[in-house]
């Protein structure tokens, strides 16, 4: 310890030292004071002065300029106001956002068979409405809500610029839907149909087109169809287990009737056993 304070002791002894010369060295070639000359002396004259703060103009309401040749004619107005789709009153619905966190996706087994019964439906309508299945997938039914049409059926059948189209459903009442020719598919109205109707995924749906603007459309549900699908499958079920009680029925009345048989063979030999033994005692 005392050997370590020696040795930070000396480097100091050693710098102070060699702080000294340097400082002696300086004084001798006159630096200090050629340091002072170099340095700027501050100038009192340029100290700027505060701003004075500016006295504001009031403004003068002037009418804008306007060119002489519509200077005689009224203002335009060009704030933005609310636009109604084509004229019609929009309807309002009165329903709470659908969880998309939580869809559920049908099977393709249940998707299948809901077009098959939609195209059975299909038909038995009347071939001077023309008529399409459309199966529902989720961004029908939820999210966008977005319904493309058959782009040649709409070409075919349906108004070549934008128009409301009317849904039916089969209890007649009355849907209005914002039909876009140039996209050719249901937009606005179309989500409140979706909603109140509780369309899902795997839905089958059959529009027959009554008149230029008006569809009748008939639902062919998902869960009606797994439901339908079930009751068969219970059905054919019970079906085979009925077969097999009857099978196993017919089983026990042969086998009753084997033993009968058995039973009634064997007391014929016994009698025929008695007769003879009763012969043979006579001789």
């Amino acid at each position: 310890m005392v050997g370590a304070k020696k040795k930070v002791m000396s480097y100091e002894e050693v710098r102070r030292q060699r702080v000294e010369e340097n400082k002696k060295r300086m004084e001798d070639l006159n630096l200090l004071k050629l340091a002072k000359h170099l340095r700027p002396q501050p100038n009192p004259s340029s100290n700027p002065s505060p701003a004075k703060p500016r006295a504001r103009r009031p403004a003068v309401l002037a009418p804008a300029r306007r060119s002489s040749r519509i200077a005689d004619q009224p203002s335009v107005s060009y704030r933005e106001g609310p636009v109604e789709p084509l004229g019609e009153t929009r309807r309002t619905f009165s329903y709470q956002r659908r969880d998309l966190l939580n869809r559920v996706y049908a099977s393709s087994e249940v998707r299948q068979y809901a077009i098959h019964r939609a195209e059975e439906l299909q038909s038995t309508l009347d071939p001077e409405h023309p008529s399409f299945v459309k199966p529902m997938l989720q961004s029908h039914v939820t999210g966008g809500f977005w319904l493309g049409l058959p782009s040649l059926f709409c070409k075919t059948y349906l108004p070549k610029e934008d128009e409301m189209m009317t849904l039916i459903d089969e209890g007649e009442e009355p849907s209005q839907t914002k039909y876009l020719a140039g996209k050719t598919g249901l937009s606005g109205g179309w989500r409140g149909f979706a909603i109140d109707h509780e369309l899902v995924d795997g839905d089958a749906l059959v529009f027959q087109l009554v008149s230029p603007t008006e569809f009748k459309v008939h639902i062919i549900r998902a869960n009606e169809v797994g439901g339908d699908s079930e009751k068969e499958n219970q059905d054919e079920e019970e079906e085979e287990e009925d077969e097999a009680l009857e099978k196993g029925k017919r089983a026990k009345a042969k086998a009753a009737e084997k033993e009968n048989k058995n039973e009634e063979d064997d007391d014929l030999d016994s009698t025929r056993r008695r007769s003879k033994r009763i012969r043979t005692g006579r001789k």
